[in-house]
């Protein structure tokens, strides 16, 4: 199969230099196991008129060459520049050529080098072509220690100040991300490798999972797991890569590997003292019991908090679940309810929800992911699942919809507000921003037209300023807002079109719909989607649901709960 190449600019004929013919492929051939060389790699070296290398990278892939056809340049190890230079000038000359790095040519390797001097427009094809990375093979034979964030840093100071280095060095630290060193030690360079060591451990406790490789999948190769610690004692050379893991990686047996769920990790090991080893915790098999038997509410509206309230008002313990630390500001103050402070997730869910008395999902009607979510979880640790929708305010015959416009998503009804033209105001939240800004814009509208009520969190606001909506368009309220704010707002701003979700009535549906039909605004609603089988719209009738759930012996209940409201 011919491999892809860069799509060309569409220069115009008059700039477009002369094609010559040739071609320049970028060719990762990974760690020095012909095993691991991409096909792609493979095919490119075979079909090449010259192969540009260091001589070393040409002996592990010497049985996929012609030497009888094909022109071998091999230049010294400090000769990249040149090399560069070298296959950019071969290709330029009408011929097929090949530059081979090992790992992969665009991380630390020699593609950088090739796209600074690369003529623009080129008049030859290019292509580059991915291989294993350093990291990625020491990791593989190491276990999985990088199978979350991690950094990679180079300790070579031909090309980098030294000072960055430290710098850099110290950041991934203090970030406490797993990392992979490379260029450890050389003759004329000994000392940086202990320094920067010693700065992960200023961060990291000394007894942090560590990996040392040397010549991986290569002849002499040798692996072994350490501690960040006993690395201060050992020796290294440039065939050398060790890999440094968080204060979550473990080992085991001859591996070491990184927990996949940062969800599931536990509090107590987020922020170990500076310097300070962190006991080793296992990870609990149950639930923490300061959860045990309690109702866990998951409220992503105010009636949802309030629910929460009523339901401790009822005798039964409440753990709240908010999904912002705006939702946790005005959680409601009852001896009954505990704010829930831990990781969000749904790992970190499973271990917090295994002994609930039941879960009550009074998120939002557009939440579909949690709601998905949370049922998932409920199903599968055998926890009651009840949950709260606020009832539509759309009629459904559609005679009653004659004053709106119901779409099934953000495209749809960006589409339709820029046909309208003029100033559009997006009720939906900060979550569908980004997604109708970009809609919107696609669509022909103009940016400085549309309007957005935000909630006042500094990292909200920032996010929709840093997608470029002015300033002066931003409002940051907690709602809901009156059929008069609205009006008021709306006729200030000029607004053309209002686009809400259909939040019900304790959403402020029916004053944004009042507001628009009194500014003869048009009204774009969101399609809600399919509500839970099940569902409850009567708050109190869902308490009762869960008063009638049979008592599990040894839960806590709280002593004389209050009698519950009749309508």
């Amino acid at each position: 199969m011919t491999p892809s190449t860069h799509p060309e600019p569409d220069y115009s004929e008059s700039t477009r230099p002369p094609l010559t013919g040739g071609h320049l492929s970028l060719v990762s051939v990974g760690p020095g196991d012909l095993n691991l060389v991409p096909q792609r790699a493979r095919e490119a070296l075979m079909r090449a008129d010259v192969i540009v290398a260091y001589d070393l990278y040409l002996r592990w892939v010497a049985p996929l060459l012609d030497q009888a056809r094909q022109e071998i340049v091999t230049l010294p190890l400090t000769q990249e520049k040149r090399r560069a230079e070298v296959a950019i000038e071969r290709a330029a000359a009408g011929q097929r050529t090949a530059l081979v790095s090992s790992g992969d040519i665009g991380i630390y390797a020699m593609a950088g080098l090739v796209f600074e001097d690369l003529p623009d427009p080129a008049p030859f094809t290019v292509e580059v072509i991915p291989g294993i990375t350093s990291a990625t093979a020491c990791a593989s034979l190491l276990g999985s220690p990088l199978t979350h964030d991690f950094a990679t840093l180079s300790l070579s100071d031909l090309l980098c100040p030294w000072e960055w280095i430290e710098h850099r060095a110290s950041h991934i630290a203090q970030a406490d991300l797993s990392c992979v060193l490379y260029n450890v030690q050389s003759r004329a360079r000994q000392e940086g490798v202990y320094r920067v060591l010693r700065l992960m451990l200023a961060h990291k406790r000394p007894d942090t999972v560590c990996g040392v490789v040397r010549n991986a999948y290569r002849e002499d190769q040798e692996v072994r797991v350490t501690t960040l610690e006993a690395l201060l004692d050992d020796r290294f050379d440039m065939l050398t890569t060790i890999v440094i893991g968080n204060r979550f990686t473990q080992r085991r047996g001859p591996w070491m590997f990184t927990p996949r769920g940062y969800n599931a990790w536990e509090a107590g090991r987020d922020a170990p003292a500076t310097g300070t080893p962190a006991p080793e915790l296992p990870a609990p098999a149950e639930a923490p019991p300061e959860h045990v038997g309690r109702v866990w509410v998951f409220a992503g509206t105010s009636d949802g908090s309030a629910l929460a309230q009523a339901i401790a008002g009822d005798g039964l313990p409440v753990t709240l679940s908010v999904a912002t630390s705006l939702g946790a500001s005005v959680a409601p103050q009852h001896p009954g309810v505990q704010l829930y402070g831990g990781p969000a997730g749904v790992q970190a869910r499973r271990l917090a929800l295994r002994g609930a008395r039941a879960v009550v999902d009074a998120t939002h009607p557009y939440a579909q992911v949690i709601t998905a979510q949370l049922r998932e979880l409920c199903a599968e640790l055998g926890v009651p699942y009840l949950r709260l929708e606020r009832p539509s305010s759309l009629d459904p015959d559609p005679a009653g919809l004659d004053d709106l416009s119901v779409v099934d998503d953000l495209n749809a009804a960006a589409a339709q507000a820029a046909a309208r033209g003029g100033p559009v105001f997006l009720a939906t939240g900060s979550r569908d921003l980004e997604a109708f800004w970009t809609a919107f814009l696609a669509a022909g509208g103009q940016g400085g037209q549309v309007f957005v009520r935000l909630t006042p969190q500094p990292d909200v606001l920032a996010r929709a300023l840093a997608l470029g909506v002015p300033a002066r368009n931003v409002s940051a309220l907690i709602g809901p807002f009156s059929r008069e704010f609205n009006e008021a707002q709306w006729r200030a701003q000029g607004v053309r079109t209002v686009i809400t979700r259909d939040g019900g009535d304790e959403g402020g549906f029916d004053a944004k719909r009042l507001a628009a039909r009194a500014l003869d605004a048009g009204l774009i609603v969101l399609r809600r989607p399919a509500p839970v089988p099940g569902a409850f719209s009567d708050p109190q009738a869902l308490r009762r649901a869960l008063l009638d759930l049979p008592v599990i012996p040894g839960l806590p209940v709280q002593s004389g709960p209050a009698p519950l409201e009749t309508a």
